[in-house]
């Protein structure tokens, strides 16, 4: 098992961890005992996991979150999403080469009572919003039930080695998400009134009050309720290009999957699209995993998530290329270049501006799809019901958890619990989700012989750790628009305790002072494992990633409570108001080919993967017959795969667009009731212990 992580700057890596030996095509290889199947073959090189019976091309994972169909494989006879299925001893895998085989039943019906729960309220999704939104109904005396279909609650934050901006008080603000989701989780499990059903997704949502649910991924059973809770996150977006559908592209959350929960090294080398929160910190998570990020680019022709973000990855030594696209992705049968080109005004491709780079791995953070048709359902057969986090709306993951009270609040009172609801706490849970704001100057400081902070916070964010850290409140939000989003400032009296550098998500705070007459140290922080040691020279980089000296390293210490590392350095008092940073990617990393007369065939781009159906059949077939309803595109097998038109569908509006259409004019795809596969047997409770 080559592809594994085994050191990482924030994560434990587990110890004595139950190692399973299973069959993969005949051959015997092996993996840990209750990791996802997907995370045991790709750890063992394994990225081609089926063949798609019209074409022959190779697929791999996209979602690694049971939202597509693209690492089904065959696991003891039985076509199962291999990212959601639990590895066990003695597992007998088959790669899928064409339509799996109907295996031979001979066995009479002879089935079991279902499992029946009860609640008050049932939460789909252990996620960051799910979490806290159950802990609050919990508290209001509600019986709660959480559906969850993973084994451990968290979402998202499970994925998240990062420290979370926001609140202090109201969302952990300054701790990392992986440590959020064990002091989450902790206090659901302790709570009297919560039941967890791990493993267990809601398949379906009745209007009697009853929600299907796929019991460890094996049998069915029902839950009676009151109120729902929906809490399901969101699903990935894709992009429509030539090659979007080979092996080694995938979405940023499947790769950060891959990366911080199961401790999988997928790549080597990554290139993003997308400078979305989601893209940035998804190339801090593969250098933090010691992966190498060839690039960032964006449509845009600015970054789209926070600027602290960027700024850490620019001074890492990864650019982020803005007002450029991508036009294709090549190899065979895995990813093995990228190509993208520059935009003009109108976002149109000026391909005499391609370059391509040599990757074998291509994150798509190109936005997000509320995961939200039990709450369509539950509106139409009109019962309490509310959604939260990404679900109702994609923001961060500490407006998630601070929108999962507002959300459990809400739902109290449809429930006809009285609850008191002040005007604040509605606000707060706004200015949590609020976009990025205005950029403001940075502060200027004059060096002097003792630390004082040089802050490089000047966009407008909803973040205070820096505030709460200092022990000495020497740091305070310059009140300008009085609020959460106000940029913070020193105002004296600095101690060089360095805990506003340690607790900073944006790594965007450092001390600096005199060290004789032409020196000054500074106080760095890091969140990698270093590669130097004290005494090294290290190159250092100003705010916006340019080089700009080399420094000696003379202390390495680590700040127990955040887990992040405080490097001094010694350098040039001339560039001690500048340094921010500390450049761990060599610029060869990033280097590209330009390809000066490249092919672009948006036409021969997949939209519907699971039945190969591209833009160009579609496109064509509006035009040809007059479509106006976007079911009529099953005729040519778009949105009838086993992803039920999930993914797909959401670029029906651009096609209909492109082939010269008003949306407005056109009826929406139909929703498919069941959101998970569930096979017969299991419905009738046929059970099977062969998983």
């Amino acid at each position: 098992m080559t592809h594994r992580i085994t050191e990482h700057p924030i994560i434990e890596i587990p110890e004595n961890r139950s190692l399973v030996s299973f069959t993969c095509n005949g051959s015997i290889y092996h993996g840990y005992m209750g990791e996802p199947v997907a995370s045991a073959l790709i750890a063992n090189g394994i990225k081609v996991l089926s063949r798609h019976p019209r074409d022959h091309a190779a697929k791999g994972i996209y979602c690694s979150n049971g939202q597509c169909s693209h690492c089904t494989v065959l696991i003891n006879g039985k076509p199962q999403k291999s990212c959601m299925i639990p590895l066990k001893e003695n597992m007998k895998i088959q790669l899928l080469e064409t339509l799996p085989e109907i295996p031979e039943e001979d066995n009479a019906y002879h089935g079991v009572a279902q499992d029946e729960f009860s609640c008050d309220v049932l939460v789909i999704g252990g996620g960051p919003s799910g979490l806290t939104g159950a802990l609050e109904c919990a508290d209001l005396g509600f019986s709660v039930i959480i559906a969850e279909d993973k084994e451990r609650l968290g979402g998202k934050l499970l994925l998240q080695t990062h420290k979370f901006f926001g609140s202090v008080d109201d969302c952990y603000a300054g701790s990392r998400g992986t440590d959020i989701a064990v002091i989450l989780s902790q206090k659901v499990h302790k709570h009297r009134n919560i039941r967890v059903l791990s493993n267990t997704p809601v398949v379906a949502v009745y209007k009697d009050k009853y929600a299907g649910v796929f019991i460890d991924n094996k049998r069915y059973g029902r839950i009676s309720f009151q109120g729902l809770f929906i809490s399901s996150g969101a699903r990935e977006k894709s992009l429509i290009f030539p090659g979007n559908d080979l092996p080694g592209v995938y979405g940023a959350g499947a790769f950060q999957t891959l990366v911080n929960r199961d401790l999988v090294k997928s790549s080597d080398r990554i290139f993003v699209v997308g400078s979305g929160n989601v893209g940035l910190i998804a190339a801090y998570h593969a250098l933090q995993a010691g992966i190498e990020v060839a690039g960032i680019c964006d449509i845009l022709p600015q970054v789209s998530g926070y600027k602290v973000h960027a700024d850490k990855i620019r001074r890492l030594g990864v650019p982020i290329i803005l007002k450029h696209t991508i036009l294709s992705a090549e190899g065979r049968d895995v990813l093995e270049k990228i190509t993208i080109a520059e935009v003009d005004d109108e976002y149109r491709p000026l391909l005499q501006t391609a370059k391509s780079f040599k990757v074998d791995t291509l994150l798509i953070a190109a936005g997000l799809i509320p995961i939200d048709e039990n709450y369509i359902l539950a509106e139409t057969f009109s019962f309490p019901a509310v959604k939260a986090g990404d679900a109702g709306e994609i923001a961060e993951a500490s407006s998630a958890m601070f929108g999962g009270r507002v959300a459990a609040i809400e739902l109290a009172g449809k429930l006809g619990k009285t609850v008191s609801f002040q005007k604040e706490f509605s606000q707060k849970a706004e200015l949590l989700k609020s976009k990025p704001g205005k950029i403001r100057p940075d502060q200027k400081i004059a060096l002097t012989d003792t630390f004082q902070p040089v802050i490089r916070c000047s966009q407008e964010i909803p973040c205070n750790p820096c505030v709460s850290a200092c022990p000495v409140q020497s740091i305070q939000l310059k009140p300008v628009r009085n609020d959460l989003m106000d940029i913070p400032e020193y105002t004296g009296g600095c101690t060089g305790c360095g805990k506003c550098v340690a607790i900073c998500p944006g790594l965007a705070i450092i001390l600096a002072k005199k060290s004789g007459d032409q020196d000054s140290e500074i106080v760095l922080p890091y969140e990698l494992i270093p590669n130097f040691s004290t005494g090294d020279t290290i190159p250092l980089t100003d705010g916006d990633g340019h080089d700009i000296c080399l420094g000696r390293v003379v202390r390495i210490r680590k700040d127990k409570k955040t887990n992040t590392r405080l490097i001094s350095v010694i350098i040039p008092q001339a560039a001690a108001l500048d340094a921010a940073g500390i450049r761990i990617q060599d610029s060869s990393v990033s280097e590209y080919v330009a390809d000066p007369a490249p092919e672009y065939f948006p036409d021969d781009a997949m939209v519907c993967q699971c039945e190969r159906v591209t833009s160009g059949d579609l496109i064509q077939f509006i035009r040809e017959h007059h479509i106006r309803d976007m079911n009529q595109l099953k005729i040519l097998r778009a949105g009838m795969g086993a992803c039920g038109g999930k993914n797909c569908s959401s670029h029906y509006p651009a096609l209909f667009k492109k082939a010269g259409v008003d949306i407005r004019r056109v009826a929406s795809n139909r929703y498919r009731p069941l959101s998970v596969e569930v096979p017969l047997k299991s419905i009738v409770n046929e059970e099977d212990d062969r998983l």
